[in-house]
């Protein structure tokens, strides 16, 4: 697969306006725009909004600081000039944000764009000679719209339970630009019902290739819908839209081709698994020289396995960070790629008594991890076992990507009894399965801003 760079777009229609919504969605439920400012009117100014790439394409990380994955010494975790970072780190129940917290802006700042790009196709007519680039922007700005809601849906809702999905408390779901409207949370159950239509919209809309892989396409589209569908333990259709992921796009690296790659960190910015793009901040807590991978993860990992050496550094004290971020860089990878759809579709299908074409699928992911002729493909003596192989494969190959926090929500869900415990100066903090903190507090700056009900704690 050949990756197609970025052609630049030129911001000089929209430079005020961006720097509205760069510097000014910190109060994004409190003030009012100014509708002076140049807003986006032509199909190349819509395009150009959803190019940027920082306003569409960022995620939160406080699902990844909870998740378990890695700890941080005492004197790490007492030098972190964050409280909010400290609180995060043991599973307080409240003050996890900082006021004007960037993660709250983030999702917020994106879904404005979104929304303000939907509503700016309406004023332009789709006609025969622009249908394809006005389809593919609206497309775009669906699945953005979608896929943010997501990611702050697995931070700030709890758990999709069918039972009480209609009355546990969702986002609040911004359809317009209209700073009038008041912010108010719709149900766990309408949360997903608008990530569902959004997408099932794009997919329509999408092409099978994008010109950049920072711009979604069909492929993600059904990539994102597959991933949303997991998180409410939907698992039918969360395999068949794996599987219409896979079909068009299916592309592994070969790990053994990076072997001697000495760069501090071996995979690069788009690579030929992704999907889409899409990056956390790092912030300071999840620092490469910070954040230890917990040993009982790194234990899991064999000799021969390549990914014991891509993704992890070797520290002085003989502890382990992660540096496998298919961002090629500091920031952590939250886009979609398709080692995630692989093992997306080995679950369902084992989960659907499909045992022997789920293992056929995991084995080739791993056949693409280990040493070229190492590798001795995993037999599952039953369904039961084949799901065990997967979960744990899972674990190993998608750490750090804001996944492991939507994983702990639905496998407890299901009775898996994963109880995360952490230490510091001899004390013990626990999160227990499906505690209430699971659903992390909205900021509180926010909920006074808002009026917005606060997460039960």
């Amino acid at each position: 697969m050949k990756i197609v760079k970025r052609s630049n777009h030129s911001f000089s229609l929209l430079s005020a306006f961006i720097i509205f919504l760069s510097s000014g969605c910190n109060k994004f439920l409190s003030e009012k725009p100014d509708r002076s400012l140049a807003v986006p009117s032509t199909l190349k100014d819509l395009q150009a909004l959803l190019d940027n790439n920082g306003a569409l394409n960022s995620e939160p990380n406080t699902g990844e600081i909870s998740a378990g994955d890695f700890y941080l010494t005492q004197t790490d975790w007492a030098a972190l000039s964050s409280e909010s970072n400290r609180r995060a780190y043991i599973w307080e129940k409240d003050y996890l944000f900082e006021s004007n917290a960037t993660e709250w802006r983030t999702f917020s700042t994106a879904v404005y764009y979104c929304n303000t790009v939907l509503e700016g196709l309406q004023n332009i007519d789709r006609v025969k000679s622009n249908s394809e680039q006005y389809n593919n922007i609206k497309g775009q700005a669906l699945f953005f719209r979608a896929k943010n809601v997501l990611a702050a849906n697995v931070i700030w809702c709890p758990a999709y339970d069918e039972a009480t999905a209609s009355t546990e408390l969702g986002l609040p779901l911004r359809r317009s630009t209209d700073f009038n409207e008041t912010s108010v949370r719709s149900s766990v159950k309408d949360t997903y019902e608008q990530i569902i239509s959004d997408l099932k919209q794009a997919i329509s809309l999408l092409p099978n290739i994008p010109i950049s892989y920072v711009r979604p396409s069909k492929p993600a589209a059904y990539a994102c819908l597959s991933r949303t569908y997991l998180s409410m333990r939907k698992y039918s259709e969360a395999g068949l839209y794996a599987d219409s992921c896979l079909q068009l796009f299916n592309e592994l690296i070969d790990y053994n081709s990076l072997v001697g790659n000495s760069a501090t960190y071996p995979f690069i910015k788009l690579n030929k698994e992704v999907l889409v793009d899409g990056s956390a901040a790092i912030g300071q807590i999840l620092n490469l020289s910070r954040a230890r991978v917990v040993d009982e993860l790194f234990q899991q990992y064999e000799y021969d396995d390549l990914r014991k050496t891509l993704f992890f550094t070797n520290n002085s004290d003989g502890s382990h960070g992660f540096k496998g971020r298919y961002s090629g860089g500091t920031s952590l990878f939250a886009g979609l790629s398709t080692n995630e759809m692989y093992l997306t579709s080995a679950e369902c299908l084992a989960r659907n008594k499909q045992k022997e074409k789920a293992m056929l699928l995991l084995n080739k992911l791993l056949l693409h991890r280990w040493k070229s002729g190492k590798f001795q493909a995993l037999i599952a003596d039953n369904d039961t076992d084949a799901l065990g192989f997967i979960l744990k494969e899972r674990r190993k190959e998608l750490l750090f990507r804001g996944l492991r926090w939507l994983d702990l929500k639905r496998l407890n869900k299901e009775g898996r009894e994963i109880t995360l415990k952490r230490v510091l100066d001899d004390k013990e903090f626990i999160l227990y399965p499906n505690d209430m903190r699971y659903a992390l507090p909205i900021p509180e700056d926010v909920i006074e801003l808002s009026g917005m009900q606060q997460n039960p704690r």
